[in-house]
């Protein structure tokens, strides 16, 4: 007999994530191939290029001002509270929420942690490199700029890279990351790139970024997709720990006691096995269990008949009603014998 907790919750979806994956055949996970790498050191070394271009107030520097002197938000107002909302699509919070609510439902379709997990581990690398290069360079926005044609590094500001660029970079590229096969990634891969360069161009319009921002947004974003491969081995084996450390913790918790069945009242029970008197062999003895032996019939004394010799006596108290003209069967030696 077992007796156990009822499970909860939680471990209603852990059960359903241990199942095997029910994943395509033809998933495609991404791996840091040739041409991957090669898309890497393209993207860092553009990355580095911007970097460069701004610290030393080349042309770069001089077209975002041209850009910001331009004051597009001026130019075109009719769409500017469309452009407010759509610029909503490159931040953090609302961004994250909705897309680890559609990789939760991923998870639960394909019961793993991975799509969770490496979402996951992309807003780590994020917050990680783009908020170490915002603190690092400490450049102002062009609504703080403080000297006309400088290139404002190093006063205290937070907006180089973009990061509402760089989240919609990351945000929505993981969906495509995340593909079943290469047919949706393609077609993810094309959406991420319009949301993200719309998301770009829109902080520029609303004037809270310089052009170079964007970018450099671009860039880091693009860097945190492509590296991603390098850290495939890694989540799979923090998913493992994950499912180890629950095992653990659920067995501390849930306590499964494991209780005897009791033996039935009646049952023959087995005693150990004894030799033969003559050495032949073992001979298993059955002994009755909880009951005691039946105590054996009185027999008065005296010879007694067999049932097959006894003289058939109708029983007392008989159910069957008496007959007054029925006629008794005659016996083989009585019946008449027909002929002449």
């Amino acid at each position: 007999m077992r007796t156990e907790r009822n499970l909860t919750r939680l471990d209603r979806v852990f059960a359903r994530l241990d199942r095997e994956p029910e994943r395509p055949a033809h998933l495609d996970v991404p791996r840091m191939s040739r041409h991957r790498v090669v898309l890497f050191s393209a993207t860092l070394a553009f990355y580095l290029a911007i970097v460069v271009a701004v610290l030393v107030t080349s042309w770069l520097v001089r077209f975002d001002w041209q850009v910001m002197f331009f004051r597009p938000y001026q130019q075109w107002p009719e769409i500017h509270a469309f452009l407010d909302y759509w610029v909503v699509l490159g931040q953090r919070g609302p961004t994250a929420v909705m897309v680890a609510a559609w990789l939760g439902w991923r998870s639960w379709r394909q019961h793993t942690l991975r799509p969770l997990l490496m979402f996951g581990a992309a807003l780590l690398l994020l917050n990680v490199t783009v908020g170490a290069a915002k603190i690092g360079m400490g450049r102002l926005g062009p609504h703080y700029a403080t000297v006309i044609g400088s290139n404002e590094m190093w006063l205290g500001g937070d907006i180089f890279p973009s990061g509402h660029t760089a989240n919609a970079v990351v945000t929505w590229g993981i969906l495509a990351y995340l593909a079943s096969t290469p047919r949706t990634r393609r077609y993810l891969s094309a959406l991420s790139a319009v949301v993200s360069l719309s998301v770009g161009l829109t902080t520029v319009y609303l004037g809270t970024h310089w052009l170079s921002d964007v970018f450099l947004g671009w860039a880091a974003g693009l860097l945190i997709l492509l590296a991603l491969p390098w850290f495939e081995s890694l989540i799979a084996r923090v998913e493992a720990m994950i499912f180890s450390v629950r095992e653990a913790w659920r067995a501390r918790r849930t306590g499964i006691i494991t209780v005897p069945e009791p033996t039935p009242v009646g049952a023959p029970a087995m005693v150990p096995q004894r030799s033969a008197p003559d050495g032949d062999g073992p001979v298993r003895e059955p002994v009755a269990a909880a009951r005691g032996a039946r105590p054996s019939a009185y027999l008065p004394a005296g010879p007694h008949t067999a049932r097959s010799e006894r003289t058939p006596v109708t029983p007392a108290g008989s159910r069957r009603p008496p007959h007054p003209d029925r006629v008794a069967r005659a016996t083989p030696s009585a019946r008449p014998v027909a002929g002449g």
